[in-house]
């Protein structure tokens, strides 16, 4: 009985790791524009928390969806590209690049002139990349039907379905994977929760920012006398409390109204969409060249003095209208050193598009705010402050640092988005070793600027801070011999732009120099000797007498890189990698062809196998019925399962258990 009971749980388990996922759903029609044009229309419902991939997705990211029209020579012309209903954007900071999806829905659109009289119909053939926590790549052939067509017709705007059935996508799918961030959409990553934590992290890096401001020459010093004001004018306690919170709201709404303002002049995606662009990159690399500037102490940003003294008459006027002017007034003075950092923020948040610049300033402003607010409320609180010194010009000088810093990143995507090859990593890596070392040497006393005081030694949140940065500067150090350095991850150019994607010397664990590869056999990640064909990796596998590491992944999966970078990079998993098994790696987006002989028609989908991704997509759909990446199983030397599939497993100590079950059992 205990038998059947194993023989049961066998089979459910198998069956719960076997599915073929198809989340997209298509309907198509034609609209009849005039006697020979039409309109050929593809509705896309893609399930939810799954997202599909523009046309225009940048490469190295996500892969996106292309169109191919099977009939079109002879029979029609395209009149213009495909055109696609709006997508979302959001960076993937596995990939480095921004992702372009659909949410829910996606329409494209194709505008055809029929030159042939005779053509009945129309062949589109699809390729798509839909994703979750994982990404399936698809294809779907759509046919559409055209009426008779004369040269006396009369253009008409009758609408004619072809199927307004749903259209199953075809299921040679090959999956990838995608993050969960991004971005980034994630990318990472690349769901409606992405979006939303894309938001919070402009709100706290935009407040954490205003907090800075706050901590400037400019700004600190009107702290008590906003105060003082506010406590002497008010005839009671009350009165002053509210004063203070309607000069708190003020700030917060003219800041509001400058990222509002920022947001409906240059539309909710315009500076999200330049944000690739050359010139925008260089213009605010020189802009932020000139802001740091400014805070190292070469000169200071101010506007008109005119300006200043108007707002100033227009506070004496009372209510909330004074008070409105008297928040403007504090933004007009204290413009040489917020200026600065409110437009690296907007730069950074319009970059991002949608409410961004709106968000960004709400998290500044209030942080600039809520001291103001606070201690005019309690002015008990005033005697706990620190002393106006020679402090917030230390501060003012670290920002000018961190400026420099971030300008190099809008020089490094000009340069990534033409090839030049002139800040390749290693040279962004030396150029920030520079900045940040200079920055310690400057707060260890080493070096002066121009606004400093004199230094008789030093306080122990200057040392501490000293110290903070060294160990930083120390810390890129191993970068320029190809560490990755994962905490400024999407800061400095991918792993392959570089004069040594594969690192220097064998510290890395990625040089070639110093591993004798076996025959067929590539080398993988952190050194991992890899097969990227099953029968080569077989091979090997009989002739060592190891286990095989069987490995579904795909160059655009972005949990596959996950899984590598975080936890196969685990000392104690990445010795089990390296010693005790054979790793076969199968991508299922190699878009390499097949020799014309190898190509087939697949038995289980019927679909023509004509690249080396689908060969290793049918694979993996063939024999474990499951189209999703990161796939892993364990099979012995002779090509036998000896443990469950699983996919995605982040934690360590987990996927290093299931490793050793299955060498335990091969080993039996």
């Amino acid at each position: 009985m205990r038998k059947y009971f194993v023989l049961i749980a066998l089979i459910f388990g198998f069956f719960g790791n076997a599915q073929i996922l198809n989340p997209v759903q298509w309907k198509t029609k034609v609209v009849q524009k005039s006697a020979t044009e039409f309109e050929l229309v593809m509705d896309a419902t893609i399930e939810n928390e799954w997202h599909m991939y523009s046309q225009f997705t940048p490469e190295n990211g996500p892969l996106p969806t292309v169109f191919d029209y099977k009939n079109a020579k002879g029979n029609f012309d395209l009149v213009g590209k495909t055109k696609e209903s709006p997508y979302k954007k959001v960076y993937n900071d596995i990939f480095e690049v921004d992702e372009y999806y659909f949410a829910k829905t996606a329409q494209f659109k194709q505008i055809i002139k029929v030159t042939n009289p005779k053509v009945k119909e129309v062949k589109v053939y699809v390729e798509y990349q839909v994703c979750k926590e994982q990404c399936i790549q698809q294809d779907a052939t759509f046919t559409f039907k055209l009426p008779e067509i004369k040269v006396e017709d009369v253009a008409s705007t009758n609408v004619i379905t072809t199927d307004t059935t749903t259209v199953n996508s075809d299921t040679t799918a090959v999956a990838t994977s995608v993050t969960e961030k991004p971005t980034k959409e994630v990318a990472a990553t690349t769901t409606p929760k992405t979006e939303e934590k894309g938001l919070w992290s402009i709100f706290f890096l935009a407040f954490f920012g205003g907090f800075a401001a706050l901590l400037t020459p400019c700004v600190f010093p009107m702290i008590p006398m906003t105060v003082s004001f506010f406590t002497k004018q008010s005839k009671t306690k009350a009165e002053g409390k509210k004063n203070a919170i309607l000069y708190g709201v003020s700030i917060i709404l003219i800041y509001v109204i400058l990222g509002s303002l920022v947001t409906g002049i240059f539309g909710a995606d315009s500076l999200n969409a330049l944000s690739t662009n050359v010139w925008f990159n260089l213009i605010f690399f020189g802009l932020l060249v000139f802001f740091a500037a400014s805070f190292l102490g070469a000169f200071e940003i101010v506007l008109p003095n005119s300006w200043a003294n108007k707002v100033d008459q227009q506070a004496d006027r009372g209510g909330f209208v004074g008070i409105l002017f008297m928040a403007l007034a504090l933004a007009i003075v204290s413009f040489s050193c917020t200026g600065p950092i409110v437009g690296t923020l907007l730069v950074e948040a319009a970059s991002k598009g949608g409410l961004a610049p709106i968000i960004g300033m709400l998290g500044f402003s209030s942080a600039l705010a809520l001291p103001f607010m606070l201690f005019a409320m309690f002015p008990g609180w005033m005697n706990s402050l620190p002393k106006s010194g020679g402090w917030l010009n230390t501060v003012k000088v670290s920002l000018g640092f961190l400026e420099l810093a971030l300008a190099f990143k809008f020089l490094s995507n000009a340069d990534l988005v033409v090839q030049a090859h002139l800040l390749e990593r290693e040279v962004f890596i030396g150029i920030w070793i520079a900045i940040f070392g200079t920055w310690a040497a400057y707060l260890f006393g080493k070096l002066t600027l121009p606004h400093d005081s004199p230094i008789t030694h030093l306080s122990v949140g200057r040392l501490f801070m000293a110290i903070f940065v060294t160990i930083f500067t120390i810390y890129l150090i191993p970068g320029l011999w190809g560490a990755p350095l994962k905490i400024i991850s999407g800061f400095p150019p991918p792993m392959t732009y570089s004069e040594s994607p594969n690192g220097i010397g064998t510290s890395g664990g990625n040089s070639t120099a110093s591993i004798a590869l076996p025959e067929n056999a590539h080398l993988g990640p952190h050194g991992i000797i890899a097969f990227h064909d099953y029968e080569d990796g077989l091979a090997y596998a009989k002739k060592v007498g190891k286990p095989i590491l069987l490995d579904f992944t795909g160059h655009a999966c972005v949990n596959c890189r996950k899984m590598e970078d975080f936890v196969w990079s685990k000392p104690e998993i990445l010795s089990i990698l390296k010693d005790q098994v054979v790793l076969v790696s199968l991508y299922v987006d190699d878009k390499r062809e097949l020799p014309k002989e190898e190509q087939y028609v697949s038995k289980e989908t019927g679909e023509e196998i004509v690249t080396i991704g689908n060969k290793w997509s049918d694979y993996q759909i063939t024999r474990y019925k499951n189209n999703a990446q990161p796939y892993y199983i364990i099979l012995d030397s002779d090509g036998n399962d000896i443990t469950q599939q699983i996919g995605y497993t982040p934690n360590a100590e987990e996927y290093k258990k299931w490793l050793e079950e299955g060498i335990s059992k091969f080993k039996k």
